[in-house]
């Protein structure tokens, strides 16, 4: 299963996606090449600072293992309702990376060959040069004028419009009294 690794440095994050199994078994706090991880990344040093497992709930750092742990929390990490007082019991993962973990938060300790910002920028695509189609401009104008004009619908007075949809009311109603006269007979 893939694991989404965000890098984070000074403030900019830059994020990857690998299959490496190399930070399984890894805890929160604990310090990774970045080389293990991707080739760009040779020279690196990165602190995993967070984890995240397949349904959103977080790693908790000084929570052993891999399990769920239930832990009542006040304002903080793990818990975002700020109500004064407020201690609520939450469901939590440990501190130890597994394969159900699918985001792990890293920080830069130490840069590599290649600078954080160039990692950060997205390289430059080269734009196709269009090739030129040889038409004639007379060609373009006729094109033009052959396309639909938008119709435009004269507004009729407010009188008008009443008296057409009561006209259309009673031909509905009609209808409805002669199936009842019929209904009758």
């Amino acid at each position: 299963m893939p694991f989404k690794i965000n890098i984070s440095h000074k403030g900019k994050t830059f994020q990857i996606e690998t299959e490496s199994e190399v930070i399984v078994g890894k805890k929160i706090g604990e310090k990774i090449k970045g080389g293990d991880i991707a080739s760009n990344l040779e020279g690196y040093e990165l602190e995993i600072t967070g984890t995240s497992d397949i349904s959103g709930i977080p790693g908790f750092k000084g929570l052993e293992g891999i399990e769920y742990h239930r832990k009542l929390l006040k304002y903080g990490p793990g818990m975002k309702d700020k109500r004064k007082g407020i201690r609520l019991r939450k469901t939590l993962r440990g501190e130890e990376i597994s394969l159900k973990t699918i985001q792990v938060n890293t920080n830069v300790i130490k840069e590599g060959k290649k600078k954080f910002k160039d990692l950060t920028s997205k390289p430059e695509e080269e734009k196709p040069v269009e090739e030129k189609k040889e038409e004639k401009p007379t060609e373009e104008k006729k094109e033009e004028t052959k396309e639909p004009k938008e119709e435009v619908r004269e507004e009729k007075p407010v009188e008008e419009k009443k008296q057409e949809t009561k006209q259309e009311e009673t031909k509905q109603e009609k209808p409805a009294e002669e199936k009842k006269e019929e209904k009758t007979e």
